[in-house]
């Protein structure tokens, strides 16, 4: 398996396809690497050379072009923390555990809320006998 930017890539799909498993890279950013890098995108994961591979992995860590891994998941991180310390509504989203987006709620949103909450007893109290 081939290791690219600290994450391993499956061998048998295409290399355009393998690279999208790194966070931070799709479909667009893949082709755009992979001409950079000048490595054909129909060649398999498994078949690359070890020069190609730090071709890849050059293109992938130069600069802020492309931000990827753990530089992104920070960056995201962030943002979220600024905007809930800002007190925007978004921000007061994130900090409930509430849709962010304007999605519905009174239906839906389990990924969000977690599972459902019930409200009150399960039983019913038993009535006293006359």
């Amino acid at each position: 398996m081939p290791r690219i930017v600290g994450v391993d890539i499956p061998n048998q799909k295409r290399v355009d396809v393998a690279l999208q498993y790194i966070y931070g890279v799709g479909p667009a950013t893949s082709v755009k690497v992979l001409a950079e890098a000048g490595v054909k995108p129909d060649t398999r994961a498994h078949a690359l050379t070890d020069d190609e591979i730090k071709r890849i992995t050059l293109v992938l860590t130069q600069g802020e072009k492309f931000p990827i891994e753990g530089e992104l998941r920070r960056r995201v991180q962030q943002n979220i923390k600024r905007l809930m310390s800002i007190n925007c509504y978004r921000g007061v989203r994130h900090r409930k555990g509430l849709p962010v987006n304007g999605q519905r709620t009174r239906t839906n949103a389990r990924t969000r809320k977690g599972p459902k909450k019930i409200l009150g007893s399960s039983k019913k109290p038993e009535a006293p006998a006359a």
